[in-house]
């Protein structure tokens, strides 16, 4: 998900009760619910480096108690701070460490979880299974979500305004109440958005394709639980659909949406075998490897394409320009003279 949700979630998170319990614990939850994602700080490493490690151990269990102790010793560093600047300052709940410990890692899993829930997917066991999972069923950016969790955030506030307009004494700690109802609903909503993504694949395979199906993957839309891409694979293609579950519905054409698989060159063998090749077929569910181009000079572009993202949704033209696209550049001794990602050269 998007880092704004997973901040939110951990703030949210100790509103439920944990902020009780422990001093700063809306702090070290909120950090930690957004610490996995500072392994895009290899970006300064180039872009395959960066597609490699993207949630790479810091979104695997071995590395979350790593994790919540950085998150429990930044926060111990701005307590001690506090405490110098103000003896006598105190706070609403007792400093209890190593509470605050267990809470952090209740938050990182939190992290986890939303990443599990879109098509990208996660590696929790790494590195003793090396295996991608993915829920799918949420788009990485869902404004249902983020409408829960935000108003779950300011409505305590704003009804303790008004409560202090008419002379109700202030609590110490509030919004429980509402950060727990935003979780429910978060968790309904996600039971929702699984039957109706079972529901889209059934759909999907009952469909005639002219060939056998072997396999059938769906890819939500944003706000709209019933609305879904679905990739539908037989031995020689892949067909691309929409599918309505509202109304039992499969859009697709003949022309636009069908994919065949690209035949194995000499081309694309070299580039499998690029370091941004192993890194790609590593982490796609639905590779899609062609030789794109080749120039005048003798020069081979092999192009990386997953099927999952190759679909037109809000804030997503997959048709057009696919996200996570990768290229792979051969001279003409089939040696790797370049590499992309998403447009951005690796150095």
């Amino acid at each position: 998900m998007e880092p704004v949700t997973h901040l939110m979630t951990g703030a949210v998170l100790s509103r439920a009760g944990f902020n009780r319990k422990a001093a700063y614990a809306t702090l070290a939850m909120t950090l930690a619910a957004e610490a996995p994602d500072l392994d895009t700080l290899w970006s300064i490493k180039g872009p395959v480096a960066v597609f490699q490690h993207h949630r790479g151990w810091t979104h695997t269990f071995l590395g979350l108690p790593i994790e919540a102790a950085i998150v429990v010793g930044v926060v111990w560093l701005l307590h001690r701070w506090r405490i110098k600047r103000n003896p006598a300052k105190t706070t609403a709940a007792p400093v209890r460490w190593w509470l605050l410990f267990c809470f952090s890692l209740i938050a990182l899993l939190s992290h986890l979880l939303l990443d599990w829930t879109n098509n990208y997917g996660l590696r929790p066991f790494f590195p003793f299974n090396p295996r991608w999972y993915a829920g799918s069923f949420v788009f990485i950016f869902e404004p249902v979500i983020f409408a829960l969790l935000l108003i779950a955030l300011i409505a305590p506030p704003l009804f303790g305004l008004v409560s202090s307009e008419v002379g109700v004494r202030k609590a110490k700690f509030h919004g429980r109440g509402w950060a727990i109802a935003a979780l429910v609903g978060i968790v309904a909503f996600w039971g929702w958005r699984i039957v109706e993504r079972q529901d889209a694949i059934q759909i999907a395979q009952a469909q005639n394709y002219g060939a056998p199906v072997t396999r059938v993957f769906a890819s939500p839309h944003m706000v709209n639980p019933f609305r879904w891409s679905v990739i539908v694979e037989t031995p020689d293609f892949y067909q691309l659909a929409t599918v309505d579950t509202l109304d039992d519905t499969v859009a697709t054409s003949k022309e636009s949406d069908i994919f065949y698989k690209p035949p194995t060159t000499l081309a694309t063998l070299v580039a499998k075998r690029s370091w941004l090749g192993q890194v790609y077929l590593d982490w796609s569910s639905f590779p899609l490897v062609t030789q794109t181009y080749t120039s005048n000079e003798g020069f081979a572009t092999v192009t990386f394409r997953d099927l999952r993202f190759m679909y037109d949704a809000s804030f997503l033209t997959g048709r057009e320009d696919p996200p996570l696209s990768g290229k792979v550049i051969l001279n003409t001794d089939r040696r790797v003279v370049r590499m992309e990602m998403d447009g951005r050269v690796q150095h």
